[in-house]
């Protein structure tokens, strides 16, 4: 069986939408990322990027090195250089985020005046991306000469070290996760993030809108990002400019967030569930008993997927609501299809054992 799908994203390197055509055959009930459109992101962020996330801006701010924001982080960690301080900067990654904290601090105040500017120097020359102090502390003067000296970033955080580095950890975390752009929607359908996949025109964005108007919550239309976090859960999320929006036929482009409210759409939501929305064939063999439990391979990742067949007359929204109310019980240990089979060879083995002589 050979389905084709023809997908649309924006390009980093175009000012206009890519089309992609995938002739893809199927072989088994796992499919995997190529299967379906898609497109990888490769991931790198700015010290201006991070230090925009609301998380770290309520508590940072810059102090000098203001013309270095535009320095490279690529690392989901931090470091704490307190060895390079001393002089050892073997194993010092420049485009990790440095931290110094109390420790550190109190090491470099507790030298000399032309000491410090010399350790500071040979810390900053490195070519350090973001440098932060944290405990809210005015930085020695040795730091913010040697910070304006090379253009690196200097940050002053108000909390502590540990709450500092948890909250970069978290923002580093979503924004260099391993990351791929889809073509199709997703929906918070009772609480199951389902991620509508199929060809163009088939009837996602209309579907996205049933279940809207039935209560349940929109994500993102068209352009699907996929991220995968340290926990190896896929969260989606719409691009910043297509957000809260949704594409109609005949109509256009509508604000959700604006005709429905607030409650009808959300930032991101992790995926549970893929649905890919197929146009109906009747020699095509559409699972009938729900034993067939496939997957999707995202990011590396298996997600339970069904292709549900799309023809007039049919409520899609009343068939993905029920999808995710069954993958809620599947979750829960209750497979109506496998009881139901269990129950029916019962009364079969139980019919042939009364006709027994």
């Amino acid at each position: 069986m050979t389905l084709r799908h023809t997908a649309y994203w924006s390009s980093p390197d175009t000012d206009g939408p890519l089309a992609y055509d995938a002739g893809v055959t199927q072989p088994s009930s796992t499919r995997r990322a190529g299967d379906l459109a898609s497109m990888r992101v490769e991931r790198g962020i700015t010290v201006a990027h991070m230090l925009g996330e609301a998380r770290l801006s309520a508590i940072m701010k810059i102090v000098a090195g203001a013309e270095g924001v535009n320095r490279p982080l690529d690392h989901p960690r931090v470091q704490k250089p307190g060895l390079a301080l001393a002089g050892h900067t073997h194993g010092v990654v420049p485009t990790r985020v440095q931290i110094l904290g109390e420790t550190e601090i109190t090491y470099l105040e507790g030298l000399p005046g032309d000491e410090q500017l010399d350790r500071a120097r040979g810390l900053f020359k490195l070519g350090l991306s973001l440098v932060v102090v944290t405990r809210g502390v005015d930085p020695p003067a040795a730091l913010l000469q040697a910070a304006q000296e090379t253009a690196t970033t200097l940050v002053v955080s108000e909390s502590r070290s540990s709450r500092t580095i948890q909250a970069i950890h978290l923002v580093l975390d979503s924004l260099l996760a391993p990351s791929e752009t889809r073509h199709g929607v997703l929906m918070d359908v009772h609480g199951i993030g389902t991620l509508l996949l199929g060809p163009s025109g088939i009837g996602k964005s209309e579907c996205a809108l049933f279940l809207v108007e039935r209560g349940h919550r929109l994500v993102a239309d068209d352009q699907v990002i996929l991220s995968l976090l340290p926990s190896e859960h896929i969260v989606g999320r719409a691009p910043p400019l297509l957000r809260n929006h949704l594409e109609l036929r005949g109509i256009g482009i509508i604000n959700v967030r604006d005709l429905f409210g607030a409650n009808a759409v959300r930032v991101e939501k992790t995926i549970q569930l893929v649905v890919e929305l197929c146009p109906w064939d009747s020699e095509e063999p559409f699972d009938r008993l729900g034993l067939d439990d496939s997957t999707l391979e995202v990011l590396g990742m298996s997600l339970p997927m069904l292709r549900i067949p799309v023809r007039p007359g049919r409520n899609m929204a009343v068939i993905l609501e029920v999808a995710a109310r069954n993958h809620i019980l599947k979750v829960a240990g209750h497979h109506g299809a496998q009881k139901f089979i269990q129950t029916l060879m019962g009364e079969i083995e139980d019919a042939e054992a009364g006709h027994e002589p």
